[in-house]
């Protein structure tokens, strides 16, 4: 007698890990990406295959992308604004039975009813050129030419916010990220024997932010950093005991200083970026915390 066949699992089927993701956009597609990315990074083991369709603006380039739908079946998302691409575009996915999400419609259609405004037709507006692009260039400009240090207290007179934390506390990235929206940032690290941050105590205008981060987590970090460069690691840079020194020295600073603090052990740029800006907004109300 042959050996029984195992039972299949009873219940209901497993869902795909991964699954393709059609981004529809007649302008940049980046506000698109960005949804995608952050309604996609809710589920938990669930992979999109992302197929990413910009500037899409006539009738055959919307047929193009209708091919590949059809050849790869999945979500689409668009943010379209041209009546005729949108009713080309609603009209493929019903002929193909696949589900389209105009990403922007129910925030779009709420602040039409509270404003009584009509709605622009007008591709792509949110990137003209107009006064916050160029402000956000500049800002750009600004976070590289002052960045790690450079420029004398007469130059980071002209930044919103003056980042300060002893190495590898993310004060470039978070500089870069702030740029993108048009907030002036520079930075200044902590080094032991050659920079305490005395100086930035004679700004007036900025807002001089504090960036600490765990001992633990700053000597990984480091110590991750020097693998990568294939570097023979400092024994001061990433010693146990230097680097709680270090990082007390530097709580103990801010604190001797008034500056405001944020921790960034457990912080991702953006959330950093967004508890700065919370801070900045205060500071610009005259109302300055101690700590976020």
């Amino acid at each position: 007698m042959s050996p029984a066949r195992p039972a299949r699992p009873s219940g209901p089927a497993r869902l795909a890990t991964y699954f393709h993701v059609h981004l529809v956009s007649d302008s940049t597609g980046e506000t698109l990406n960005a949804m995608a990315k952050a309604v996609t990074a809710r589920f938990d083991g669930v992979i999109p295959i992302e197929h990413i369709y910009a500037l899409v603006r006539s009738a055959k380039q919307m047929d193009r992308v209708l091919q590949e739908v059809e050849a790869a079946p999945g979500v689409v998302l668009h943010t379209l604004v041209d009546r005729d691409l949108r009713g080309q575009l609603e009209e493929g996915c019903r002929r193909l039975d696949m589900p389209q999400i105009g990403a922007l419609d129910p925030l779009v259609g709420a602040m039409s009813r509270y404003l009584g405004a009509a709605l622009s037709t007008r591709v792509g507006a949110q990137h003209a050129l107009d006064h916050e692009y160029f402000n956000r260039i500049a800002a750009l400009d600004f976070a590289m030419a002052y960045d790690d240090g450079q420029g004398g207290l007469e130059q980071l007179e002209g930044a919103d916010v003056v980042l300060c934390g002893v190495s590898r506390t993310s004060k470039t990235p978070t500089c870069i990220y702030l740029a993108h929206r048009g907030i002036r940032a520079a930075n200044v690290p902590l080094v032991p024997g050659q920079e305490d941050g005395e100086r930035l105590t004679h700004l007036k205008n900025p807002l001089v932010i504090g960036l600490t981060v765990s001992p633990d987590r700053l000597v990984q970090i480091r110590r991750n950093r020097l693998d990568n460069l294939n570097a023979v690691q400092a024994s001061s840079y990433t010693d146990q005991d230097a680097v709680r020194d270090e990082t007390i020295k530097a709580k103990r600073a801010f604190e001797r200083r008034g500056w405001p603090t944020i921790d960034v052990t457990r912080r991702s740029v953006e959330e950093t970026a967004a508890a700065i800006t919370n801070l900045l907004s205060e500071h610009r109300n005259h109302k300055i915390g101690t700590t976020w």
